[in-house]
């Protein structure tokens, strides 16, 4: 399999005379999307074509930048089961392990206090330390009674008050989430028999017909570095197609205005521990007492050669253009480096390896927390969004239903009624108003 991914500017044209389904968004959703429709039993190179548009590149933005996390407690209940088991197959398929560092670990909640560790005592994190800030770490053993399990060793056990189970490693997982989602559109691309086409820009409009009422296609800007450094602008591109999937996460009301989907930004940080020290298995979800009587609650897990660690999220800038445009503010990233560093000697004394931030898609409706799986009140146009914080957990079997609906016309793996997008809102409004309705059906 090949390691590289050819994107184009333009369709090459493969898909006349065929069925042709439209994806817009390469982040984990769109990926998983294009996958299981190449897996499906119904999926013909010779009759069926995809085009999957991505405006800057795979897995740009939460896809690429979340923790992992994997739990058979996630919600919705209607997905998850699915889901956490189609990650154990695909990871027994594909070797997960090594591929996308998938395995199973351990999840607790610990709280504590951390108002006697001085801000002095964390630095920035900018590079590796030679020596360690506070002297050697303490011996979980004499802590007594022991509040930790006996191999989480890593964390400040004198810090803390409690600690409990949130799942065990029957229940809960972890993936590397940008080394998965490439892994799978590498394997969907070679197996599509070249059905399934990559295109790189930026939708601005979903075309319809006035007649039916429809969905025709999609205009994009092209946005490949080639097309940037044109002296010719080529505008906008028009992309016809039999069906249209929304995955976009939380673009989607760039796309559909009164799609009620918005966007929650969310900063986090990698770290090398202290001399690369391996640490055990663990996500840990935090709550702990600061000096001046607050409460931070950053999430930390454990990855084979690395710690991801991520704060709480804000709405404080709205969601940009593209993911290239997301903001870091590195204040918020060593606000999480000093957090996680008084709660474990071994962050303290590693450094950070990246600085980062994305939006999860939230689904803004007080009776139901998402996503949002199925076609709109619009013919054939699909959408895949609003996952929030388990976008990752929920994709492959998001993926896997919405092949069933755009290849067999209903889902058979999971009971998604409560999903409908229809029922949250009105993408039919989009119809009337559209300027670029499709004259041709007229």
């Amino acid at each position: 399999m090949s390691d590289y991914l050819q994107f184009r500017t333009t369709a090459s044209g493969r898909h006349e005379g065929k069925k042709h389904i439209i994806i817009v968004g390469a982040g984990i959703i769109g990926v998983c999307t294009a996958y299981f429709l190449v897996k499906h039993p119904k999926f013909d190179p010779k009759k069926h074509h995809i085009s999957l548009v991505e405006s800057k590149r795979v897995a740009g933005g939460a896809s690429g930048k979340a923790g992992g996390l994997l739990a058979l407690w996630a919600f919705p209940s209607q997905l998850v089961p699915l889901s956490f088991g189609l990650h154990q197959e695909l990871a027994n398929l594909y070797d997960g392990e090594n591929e996308w560092d998938y395995r199973r670990l351990t999840t607790v909640s610990v709280e504590g206090d951390i108002s006697s560790v001085p801000d002095e005592a964390v630095e920035s994190g900018d590079a590796p330390k030679t020596q360690s800030i506070d002297g050697e770490e303490k011996d979980p053993k004499k802590s007594s009674p022991r509040r930790l399990p006996p191999d989480l060793t890593w964390m400040s056990e004198e810090l803390v008050s409690g600690c409990h189970s949130l799942g065990g490693k029957d229940t809960t997982a972890q993936v590397h989430p940008y080394k998965f989602t490439n892994f799978l559109l590498r394997k969907a691309v070679e197996e599509s028999d070249g059905a399934l086409e990559l295109i790189l820009g930026k939708v601005n409009k979903v075309l319809y017909s006035m007649e039916t009422g429809g969905v025709t296609g999609i205009k994009y800007e092209p946005t490949s570095v080639k097309a940037a450094q044109s002296n010719e602008s080529q505008g906008s591109i028009r992309l016809n197609g039999d069906q249209v999937v929304l995955s976009v996460g939380p673009w989607t009301s760039k796309i559909l205005p009164d799609c009620p989907i918005s966007g929650l930004r969310a900063h986090s940080i990698t770290i090398a521990p202290y001399k690369d020290q391996k640490v055990s298995p663990y996500a840990i979800f935090t709550e702990y007492k600061t000096a001046d009587g607050s409460y931070v609650s950053p999430e930390i897990y454990a990855r084979k050669d690395e710690v991801y660690v991520c704060g709480e999220g804000d709405s404080a800038v709205d969601v940009p253009e593209t993911t290239d445009d997301v903001e870091v503010v590195k204040s918020k990233c060593d606000d999480i480096f000093k957090q996680a560093g008084k709660m474990s000697p071994m962050l303290r004394n590693g450094h950070i390896l990246k600085r980062q931030a994305c939006y999860l898609p939230v689904l803004d409706v007080p009776s139901s927390s998402g996503p949002l799986i199925g076609e709109t009140n619009v013919e054939n146009l699909f959408l895949c969004s609003g996952h929030s914080c388990w976008g990752i957990n929920n994709a492959p079997g998001s993926g896997k239903i919405m092949s069933e609906l755009l290849l067999d016309g209903r889902a058979t793996s999971a009971k998604i009624a409560s999903l409908d997008p229809s029922l949250y809102f009105d993408a039919s409004v989009l119809v009337s108003d559209s300027e670029d309705s499709d004259d041709e059906d007229f």
